[in-house]
């Protein structure tokens, strides 16, 4: 019923996560009100996320230069280094501008369920790095899942004997969340992490 690019544009916006048919058609139309100056804009920012945007060379963040920011930034402590899952965490991280450490995002985290093992996450860059760069702590600031514990399990027993100190984000049960809808994961976590009333 829609003339051949109002259908493309519709299809086009479905390819984004979260954008059933009826987004689609709401996103598309909302185009059409736009400057021409605005939609040239749009365009143009799309392209250059694909063309522009790649992974740092050291960190595996995402930049538009041959290293990140955060890497080539002299003032950071290098004696800490915050893994991630993906690159996101190190924008949320870096919002939040309490962390003052290096960071590097892993391609995923290990499931062997779903056939991914420690050769496909980028482990061998991380252990490389981290014997190079002689760092103090190391943070795992995996998602609370089983496949991000084991794979701070697999990387802690790896880099066991190299007189590193390794943590985890503190994690449990959010502040007014109702005990009875919390994961066990979650629970068993918040119970072996208690900490002194004080």
């Amino acid at each position: 019923m829609y003339p051949d690019s109002i259908k493309s544009l519709i299809e086009s916006f479905k390819y984004l996560p979260g954008i059933g048919e009826k987004t689609a058609e709401r996103l598309a139309f909302s185009v059409m009100d736009l400057e021409d100056e605005q939609v040239e804009l749009f365009s143009t920012s799309l392209m250059d996320v694909k063309n522009k945007v790649h992974k740092c060379e050291v960190c595996n963040s995402l930049t538009e230069d041959k290293i990140c920011y955060i890497c080539s930034d002299n003032t950071r402590d290098n004696s800490t280094l915050c893994v991630v899952d993906d690159y996101k965490s190190v924008f949320l991280f870096e919002r939040l501008g309490k962390f003052n450490g290096k960071y590097h995002v892993l391609d995923g985290l290990i499931s062997p369920l779903d056939g991914i093992n420690p050769e496909d996450i980028g482990l061998d860059k991380l252990l490389n790095r981290i014997k190079k760069d002689k760092f103090n702590e190391i943070i795992f600031a995996f998602k609370p899942s089983i496949e991000g514990e084991t794979t701070a399990l697999y990387i802690k027993k790896v880099l066991d004997g190299l007189n590193i100190k390794i943590t985890r984000l503190a994690s449990g049960v959010p502040i007014g969340a109702d005990i009875e809808y919390v994961d066990s994961l979650t629970l068993e976590r918040a119970l072996n992490d208690r900490k002194l009333v004080e």
